[in-house]
């Protein structure tokens, strides 16, 4: 509520600002054009990257001396689209560069017998293979599928067939939008390797550390833009961007000005995922536009069937179904909660709270069992929301002897790290716990490192961190636990979506229960986050010019 009462006195401060500047005299007409203009505002905080306007509207805003079809005024009118001027370039830019890389073709050789050898021979459509050889003709690769599919598996044959296919070693990067993501990605690429069937010396040029692409672009302290860009571009030959969906349109669009000429890039991601928190749905419109540069993986290998049947039937609007599904005693890996949720909560926190009692256990193994569990929710507010459900679990354990009321920070704490912190390496949505030393009994908060290693700081060294035994399911894209529990909240919420309760429900790898009455499901799936965008028109104009 505090974050949207803020945005709407942004919106009109925005608004009167640049109304001001107008040319416009009546005072009908400036009411208008702010009226215009606080809609414009506020759609950027919903995800969109313009505004649709009517005709009377357009009429207002060639009047407002304010807007032109070009990046040399304030706002921008493309057709019936309003930007504001940043937002057009990035996205004008976006779409110039990427139709030029999804054109550029350099198809390399690899022996049939082994892609016979990574993928079989099989008689049905192998979609694996095909994407590896979108990857072995074109500078861009689009990988879409939902969990399960063997996308790492996937890019994984990819990167060792592009090295297999050149006469020098390739630069690889791997990358993905949160540092939590790029964790998950360097553990799957180390699991897989493991038990990919390549020569040691092969899969030595695949590289196991993955950079947030923050870190791959280079930040610069209190600065928007990157060290990298198209004066400084990347060195790296090969760009793969895991969780692909989460990137919003600016990050995209400074991505693809930093590489360097020549170079491929492929992005990997989910379509039915959440997109990004930030402006524009990037990849969802580029799988859209770019069908001969995309490959969707439909075959599951490694993912629950009842979960991924849950899935499908969220994804197809199939309320009937899924509601069904979830009340059928027979499944266990997907279920409706109906017992109280505090009671729930009691039982799911007793393994975590049993080894933080063990002064014996070892970090690794503490972070291990907290990971198996998740409450992940649409809302922070409200009963059924992030915040009280924290709440919920403190007040348990401080009754069973867990010291969580007197001080914010306290032994068995799990933290999610809330802004970026360059000079600590650590980056939003990183999830430490803070724990009481054995010896001396001070509290350091440890975060797991890129090396699968962990490290650890004193709290007051911290950036701004929130409470997790609880979190929004926003902010857990990215990752993946065992057992999720996804809560709805009992009346409409604006942020409910077909996309949202997908993106909780696929958080888990072996069960999922969810808290929700069937009202609430019914409308969740029903609705579609809409965004409006001109991405996929301007690859359009630019694919055929």
């Amino acid at each position: 509520m505090k974050s949207e009462k803020r945005q709407n006195l942004l919106d009109h401060h925005f608004a009167k600002a640049l109304a001001a500047r107008s040319s416009l005299n009546d005072a009908e007409s400036k009411k208008q054009l702010y009226d215009l203009l606080t809609e414009l505002s506020s759609v950027y905080g919903s995800g969109s990257s313009c505004l649709k306007v009517s005709d009377v509207q357009k009429e207002i805003l060639r009047q407002s001396g304010l807007v032109s079809d070009q990046a040399d005024t304030p706002l921008v009118l493309v057709d019936d689209l309003l930007y504001l001027q940043r937002y057009f370039v990035y996205e004008s830019r976006l779409a110039s560069q990427l139709a030029d890389l999804a054109a550029q073709t350099e198809k390399l050789t690899v022996d049939e017998k082994i892609l016979d050898q990574f993928f079989g021979q099989e008689n049905e459509p192998d979609m694996q293979r095909l994407a590896a050889r979108v990857a072995l003709d074109r500078r861009l690769c689009i990988i879409s599928g939902g969990p399960g599919t063997g996308k790492t598996t996937t890019i994984l044959k990819i990167l060792a067939l592009l090295q297999m296919a050149n006469n020098r070693e390739l630069n690889i990067a791997l990358a993905a939008p949160t540092g939590k993501a790029a964790m998950r990605l360097m553990e799957s690429v180390g699991t897989g390797l493991e038990y990919l069937a390549i020569e040691k010396d092969l899969a030595g040029t695949i590289p196991q550390q993955a950079l947030t692409l923050h870190r791959l672009l280079g930040t610069i302290r209190h600065c928007v833009q990157f060290r990298h860009n198209k004066e400084n571009p990347l060195s790296y030959d090969v760009v793969v961007v895991d969780e692909a969906s989460m990137v919003d349109l600016a990050m995209m669009s400074k991505l693809v000005d930093a590489m360097k000429p020549g170079s491929r890039l492929i992005l990997l991601g989910d379509k039915d995922q959440l997109a990004s928190v930030e402006s524009g749905a990037v990849l969802a419109d580029l799988i859209a536009s770019l069908p001969d540069n995309t490959v969707t993986l439909t075959k599951t290998f490694r993912f629950n069937s009842n979960i991924k049947q849950f899935s499908d039937y969220i994804i197809q609007n199939n309320s009937e179904s899924a509601w069904s599904l979830l009340n059928d005693k027979v499944c266990e890996n997907v279920k409706l909660i109906s017992q109280p949720l505090e009671q729930l909560l009691k039982e799911k926190i007793e393994p975590y709270s049993k080894v933080l009692r063990n002064p014996e256990i070892e970090v690794e193994e503490i972070f291990k069992i907290f990971q198996q569990f998740q409450t992940l929710c649409a809302i922070n507010n409200g009963p059924n929301g992030v915040e009280n459900i924290n709440r919920m679990v403190e007040l348990h354990l401080n009754r069973i002897g867990f010291d969580t009321l007197s001080d914010e920070w306290y032994h068995g704490r799990p933290v999610m790290v809330s802004t970026n912190d360059y000079g600590l390496g650590l980056y939003n949505g990183d999830v430490g716990i803070c724990l009481k030393n054995k010896e001396n009994g001070d509290l350091a908060v440890w975060f797991q490192k890129p090396d699968r290693g962990y490290r650890c700081y004193p709290p007051y060294r911290l950036p701004l961190c929130t409470t997790v035994f609880a979190m929004t399911i926003h902010k857990s894209q990215g990752s993946e636990f065992n057992e999720v529990l996804v809560v709805l909240p009992d009346e409409d919420a604006r942020i409910l979506s077909r996309e949202l309760i997908y993106t909780g429900v696929t958080r888990a790898k072996g069960t999922v229960s969810m808290r929700c009455v069937q009202d609430m499901l019914i409308l969740g799936l029903s609705r579609g986050v809409e965004r409006t965008s001109g991405l996929a028109k301007q690859l359009g104009k630019s694919l055929n010019s």
